[in-house]
C-alpha cells in the first residue's frame, strides 16, 4: 500500500550573498532551512534580468523569425526575436523595441501572451511573451555588437510544424509558440 505524500514544505530563506557577477547575470549563494527537518543548506541561484520574446505576425499570416549563432550550443538557432528587459520596463514596450531593433519590423496591436519562469530550479527571472499583429518591415536594423541575425518570415503552420519536428529547439520560443498557437487556432488573432 502506497502512502500519499502530504503537501511539500516551503523552505525558509535565511539569506543570500553574491558569489559572482557577470555581464549577463549574478550568481548567488542562497541559504535555506527546511521547516520540518530543520536542516540548512546552501543553493546556487542565478539572477538574470527578465527577458521578452516576440511572436510577430505579418498581415499575410507569416511569423517573423531570426536565425543567429548561439554561443551556448556553438551552433545556429532559429528563434523568434527577443531580448533583455530593463529594470521596471513593461514587457510589451520591450517586445516592440526588440522586434524593431533585431528585425526592422514594427506592428500594432501588441499584447502580452503570457509569462514563464525559464528554469525555476536555479533561475529567479521570468520570460514574457508578446504578440505583435500587423508586423511590417519599416525600420533599419539596430543590432548589438555581438549580434548577426538573418531575418526571415515563414507561414504560421510551417513555423508550428518546425516547432513540433525539432527545427526550432529553443525552449522559450517553443513555450511562446504554444501560447500563440492556442490564440491562432481559436481565431482570436
Amino acid at each position: 500500500m502506497s502512502h500519499a505524500p502530504s503537501d511539500p514544505s516551503r523552505w525558509q530563506k535565511l539569506g543570500e550573498a553574491t558569489h559572482s557577477t557577470t555581464r549577463v547575470f549574478e550568481v548567488l549563494n542562497a541559504r535555506f532551512r527546511h521547516p520540518v527537518r530543520a536542516i540548512e543548506k546552501d543553493f546556487v541561484v542565478v539572477r538574470p534580468p527578465d527577458w521578452v520574446n516576440v511572436v510577430a505576425l505579418t498581415p499575410d499570416g507569416q511569423i517573423v523569425l531570426v536565425r543567429q549563432f548561439r554561443f551556448g550550443i556553438n551552433d545556429f538557432s532559429l528563434e523568434i526575436p527577443g531580448g533583455v528587459m530593463e529594470p521596471g520596463e513593461d514587457p510589451v514596450t520591450t517586445g516592440l523595441r526588440e522586434l524593431r531593433e533585431e528585425t526592422g519590423y514594427t506592428g500594432q496591436p501588441a499584447t502580452l501572451l503570457g509569462s514563464v519562469h525559464p528554469n525555476p530550479a536555479i533561475q529567479s527571472n521570468r520570460c514574457h511573451f508578446v504578440f505583435v499583429e500587423a508586423a511590417v518591415r519599416t525600420q533599419v536594423l539596430e543590432w548589438d555588437a555581438d549580434e548577426e541575425i538573418q531575418v526571415c518570415t515563414r507561414p504560421v503552420d510551417e513555423v508550428l510544424a518546425l516547432a513540433r519536428s525539432g527545427g526550432i529547439t529553443h525552449s522559450l520560443v517553443l513555450a511562446a509558440l504554444l501560447l500563440f498557437e492556442a490564440k491562432w487556432r481559436s481565431g482570436s488573432k
